[in-house]
């Protein structure tokens, strides 16, 4: 028998066919043979980012609370709500009270560094009392939970006074040592 067969096709020509001389060997499919590895790689992978973006946050927090400034560099909107934290505590200056905004609301690209979103914030109550929009106010730190009663506002500089404010950071290192 020949390699190819004729069969007629809607036209009248004739179509070659190839007959399977092994049908029934193959290989097996490169899925089959890498996919769980590769699959075990990206979850250990992603553990490690989602391990990393939470120790990045903890560190940012805690540099927060201690030199009470907007620290930079500052993880981004993507990282904080990968690691689980999705509040960001700010304390406004006109009423001096802290509030939470949830970060999965905020309309900016998850590559924005937490620190730029300080020049957006506004304390809702200090804007009515005054009648325009009013933007003084400081990013505290990043939060996995609402402020409550069972989970107070955090605290800048434990055990220090707020007097601490007006000493620059070149003063603070001399008094440290």
């Amino acid at each position: 028998m020949a390699p190819y067969a004729s069969a007629s096709s809607s036209s009248g020509l004739p179509r070659p066919t190839r007959h399977r001389i092994l049908p029934a060997l193959g290989t097996k499919s490169r899925d089959s043979l890498y996919g769980t590895s590769v699959r075990m790689a990206a979850e250990r992978a992603a553990e490690a980012r989602k391990q990393a973006d939470k120790l990045a946050c903890e560190a940012w927090t805690k540099r927060m609370l201690a030199f009470k400034d907007p620290a930079q560099p500052s993880p981004t909107l993507g990282d904080a709500l990968n690691a689980g934290y999705l509040y960001l505590e700010v304390r406004s200056l006109g009423c001096n009270t802290n509030q939470t905004v949830a970060l999965d609301i905020v309309r900016r690209p998850k590559a924005t560094p937490i620190h730029e979103l300080e020049r957006y914030m506004r304390c809702k109550d200090c804007s009515e009392m005054r009648g325009y929009p009013y933007k003084r106010s400081h990013l505290v730190a990043l939060r996995r939970a609402k402020i409550s009663a069972g989970d107070p506002a955090s605290t800048w500089w434990p055990g220090r006074g707020e007097a601490m404010w007006v000493i620059s950071r070149s003063e603070q290192r001399s008094t440290v040592r």
